[in-house]
């Protein structure tokens, strides 16, 4: 059994790119933990092993789909613009 096709090994990967997003904040690594976390999942659940083609194409899907979900909820209202009124050194 390939190290890839284990889910713990792919649960392990989502929590570090969990831990990156808590250091690098801006919803970038979030997606790809969900992503590793979903086929994670995937893996304990179905007990199925798949190719590594197949898995990181499950991967890139729900990363994807994270990612779209996520930004349809955090994005500012349409046609608002971030300002700044004051400096924090001033």
């Amino acid at each position: 059994m390939t190290l890839y096709t284990l889910w713990w090994v792919w649960m392990a990967a989502a929590l570090v790119l969990a831990i990156l997003e808590v250091l690098v904040p801006g919803f970038v690594f979030l997606g790809f933990a969900i992503g590793a976390s979903g086929v994670g999942l995937i893996l304990l659940i179905t007990g199925a092993t798949f190719g590594l083609p197949a898995l990181l194409l499950i991967f890139a899907g729900l990363s994807l789909a994270a990612w779209l979900i996520m930004r349809r909820f955090f994005a500012l209202p349409k046609g608002q613009v971030k300002t700044f009124n004051s400096d924090i050194n001033d």
